[in-house]
């Protein structure tokens, strides 16, 4: 057996240490060093530090020009590559498809985070389905499950066992059996195989005889994602990795881990209810920050009607304290309300409670109100959130953050057909946002008439939605306009 010495890895970034340490140098993370065995020397060492994957099979059928990693082959130069779209599997539900950028990318690698119970492995299955009605097999690893219970989900979801035969469960998580057997898989395939997707559910539970590690370390994560990554590059095959989540509700393991992959998607809950979003936060075949939302029912997630208002909740549009803004998710456009409290701080130090939103962002939006506005909060607690469990983001939703916390603060409403636009600087300036024209297009689309942004640019956009165009230089002028009926309407 190889020689073993003792490591500190950083579960956050994977940074390694021969000697305990209370904050990590690679990432600045406290507390997150934890000691493991490690071979010294010998092949497990080269395999561990080196991610030198076992051999996936030079012969599975890499034609020449199909653009998949082949083993051994010459430099070639840049040139000579065709810069041919790359071939996408079709994915539904679209709202999925859009998140990945517009289909599944042959030999792509995507990982899917998210809280337990969130149903990660529910989505994935559903999909699988999916695509193996539509002819493409699906490998689906049972690291986590039975492959009985994966078989009650399916039937929970529509699984017909004389349709659907080509949905196969692998039952293990020694990496060197399991590519054994997807690379098996692969040459009964024959020289040009079908389109076959693989599920790993989920990455924390593989494990390598060459990793002298217990399943779920670092250095198993990181060897067994990357052994998996080039398994999918040379086969073409796309594969998906299911992650767990830390309580801080990062991705569990090293942060290399995200760098390895194509694609990360966020999967979480909004507001404890029924509503699923998926969050697009690295994509190389796509548009980075896209947002799917679903609803989890009894027979799986589908889309959300109407998802533009989602965030809305159940607006009263006459009560104090709230505010409406356009963000932008990736290509989309989401009203959001956002709700504010501010009272008298009666128990010691004003408290600051929020939710959806930054707490330090909004820590700096109430110190340019009172700054440049002249309202008086220091002495005052701040609750802030966003309606119908939403996160806001995008900086363009300053101004209806402010809105809502003078509403509250001088009791007076916004008026319920108002959309409140603008990024603010330090300064007190409110600033135009990128996009204007698609958040006035949906506002509009919507009902509602008026607009408070920073300059007159665009007017004749809204003009032709029918929307009223007033203007905020300020802080000031915008807690002025938001607060009464009219305003100083742009001119087209």
């Amino acid at each position: 057996m190889a020689k073993t010495s003792t490591h500190f890895f950083c579960t956050d970034c994977g940074h390694e240490e021969l000697r305990w340490l209370g904050r990590c140098p690679g990432c600045g993370s406290w507390n997150t060093m934890k000691e493991m065995k490690v071979a010294a020397t010998g092949k497990a060492a080269k395999g561990a530090r080196g991610f030198k994957a076992p051999d996936t099979g030079g012969a599975v059928g890499f034609a020449a020009g199909s653009g998949r990693m082949q083993p051994g082959a010459a430099p070639v130069p840049l040139a000579r590559i065709s810069s041919a779209a790359e071939a996408r599997l079709r994915v539904e539900p679209v709202e999925i498809s859009r998140v990945l950028g517009g289909g599944l990318v042959e030999g792509s690698v995507v990982l899917l985070g998210g809280e337990p119970g969130v149903g990660k492995s529910t989505l994935l299955t559903g999909l699988g389905l999916w695509w193996v009605r539509q002819g493409i097999r699906v490998l689906y690893v049972a690291g986590e499950e039975s492959p009985a219970q994966i078989r009650m989900r399916a039937e929970r979801l529509g699984f017909k066992p004389d349709q659907e035969e080509g949905f196969s469960i692998i039952a293990e998580v020694q990496l060197e059996s399991l590519l054994e057997i997807l690379t098996r898989d692969r040459e009964e395939a024959g020289a040009d195989p079908p389109p076959c997707v693989v599920i790993a559910d989920s990455i924390q539970t593989l494990h390598s005889e060459q990793v002298e590690a217990y399943p779920g370390a670092p250095t198993q994560i990181r060897y067994c994602a990357g052994v998996l990554a080039d398994f999918a590059r040379r086969s073409g095959c796309p594969l998906f990795l299911l992650g767990h989540v830390t309580k801080s509700g990062d991705l569990a393991g090293p942060k290399l881990l995200e760098h390895m992959v194509d694609t990360v998607l966020y999967f979480e809950g909004s507001g404890g209810g029924a509503i699923r979003l998926v969050r697009a936060v690295k994509n190389r075949f796509g548009t980075t920050g896209e947002l799917a939302v679903m609803e989890m029912r009894a027979d799986g997630l589908v889309p959300v009607d109407q998802a533009g208002v989602l965030f809305l909740g159940e607006r009263r549009g006459h009560e104090p304290g709230a505010a409406v803004c356009a963000v932008r998710n990736g290509s989309r456009t989401f009203l959001v309300e956002v709700q504010a409290l501010v009272s008298s701080a009666r128990y010691g130090t004003p408290q600051r409670v929020v939710q959806g939103v930054d707490s330090k962002r909004v820590a700096l939006l109430a110190a340019i109100l009172e700054k440049r506005a002249g309202l008086d909060l220091a002495g005052c607690d701040i609750f802030v959130k966003v309606a119908g469990g939403g996160r806001i983001d995008d900086p363009g939703a300053d101004l209806a953050i402010l809105a809502a916390l003078a509403s509250s603060l001088r009791d007076k409403p916004v008026r319920a057909d108002t959309l409140v636009l603008g990024e603010v600087g330090l300064t007190g300036e409110v600033r135009r946002v990128a996009d204007r024209d698609s958040r006035l297009r949906e506002a509009a689309r919507h009902g509602f008439r008026r607009a408070i942004l920073a300059e007159p640019d665009g007017a004749a956009t809204a003009a032709q939605q029918g929307l009223e165009m007033v203007i905020a230089d300020s802080v000031e002028s915008a807690v002025a306009l938001a607060l009464e009926p009219g305003g100083r309407a742009a001119r087209a």
